[in-house]
């Protein structure tokens, strides 16, 4: 196969990973976190991206030239905190703030069953921390935006019914420097008691360096789950999923995703979440009372 250029420009999404319970090295795209706490829904980001693809692998080369604000619910939305994000009032660590260059690397390659991806990214860290402020009398929370350096890997592995899954991250930034990992398996029952159903079953462990200073959910947790695929001409498909913390028995996530067609137009999804902590130490336990149930119609045209 000869060299295969592709050249794109505009607005976009980019998803990188393997793992099913977080997406450790998916840094391109910003997250909105109104639509959704899991990380899964993203905002478009503007790009120029160039790719080679060979024999030997894909390469990936992004150069990104605005950044775009993670989203956050407001007084009367959810999921929040006890203080209000001050998104008009974000602070950069780039003197170029939101027209800060970034751009990210990626090399993507199959090895027989084995798909291995490994990226590089050096630019406006999409995950926030947050600097406490005072907007008149409020206190407020505004998003503090750093600049990082991520080297990431993301694996996997198709070994007969079983597919064997890994995100590993480093990152450095001017507050901290750290590794993370998410890796587990998923094995799929085909036919189920010689039904038209597959069953899936999930584990992962993820964990974070960071311990209990981590900004994931996920620093030394474990998750199992199941899907469900019935195989049917609406494509109906459930995953039920239980995240445990291991360092904490009182501290508890779960959720559920569920999705078909209606007819060629229209899909019917819902989502729920489900939060437990004692720990008021522990990021679950600001979303203690947080549980909730969304069900959404899609109309495709």
């Amino acid at each position: 196969m000869g060299d295969e250029w592709e050249l794109k420009a505009g607005i976009s999404k980019v998803f990188w990973g393997q793992t099913e319970s977080q997406h450790l090295v998916d840094v391109i795209n910003q997250t909105d976190f109104v639509e959704a706490i899991d990380g899964e829904e993203k905002l478009g980001q503007p790009m120029v991206q160039l790719s080679l693809q060979k024999d030997w692998g894909t390469v990936s080369l992004f150069a990104l030239p605005y950044f775009r604000e993670r989203t956050f619910a407001g007084l009367d939305g959810r999921f929040r905190g006890p203080l209000r994000i001050d998104t008009d009032n974000p602070i950069y660590e780039s003197q170029d703030e939101q027209q800060n260059l970034d751009w990210a690397l990626r090399y993507m390659h199959y090895f027989g069953d084995v798909e291995i991806g490994l990226s590089y990214f050096d630019g406006t860290n999409r995950e926030p921390g947050f600097v406490p402020d005072m907007d008149g009398t409020e206190p407020v929370l505004r998003p503090y935006y750093g600049q990082m350096q991520q080297t990431g890997l993301d694996m996997l592995a198709v070994v007969g019914a079983t597919l064997y899954k890994l995100e590993a991250i480093h990152r450095e930034t001017d507050r901290e420097e750290f590794y993370a990992l998410t890796a587990g398996f998923e094995y799929t029952s085909i036919g189920v008691l010689n039904s038209v159903y597959d069953i899936g079953w999930l584990m992962e462990y993820q964990y974070d360096e960071r311990d209990e200073q981590a900004t994931s959910l996920g620093q030394n947790d474990l998750m199992v789950g199941s899907r469900i695929v019935f195989n049917d001409i609406d494509g109906t498909e459930v995953l039920i999923a239980f995240i445990q913390d291991l360092d904490n028995s009182s501290s508890r996530s779960g959720y559920i995703e569920a999705s078909s067609r209606i007819n060629n137009n229209w899909k019917w999804r819902v989502d729920g979440w489900f939060f437990s902590s004692d720990q008021p130490t522990e990021p679950t336990y600001l979303l203690r009372r947080d549980d909730y149930v969304q069900l959404s119609l899609e109309y495709y045209f």
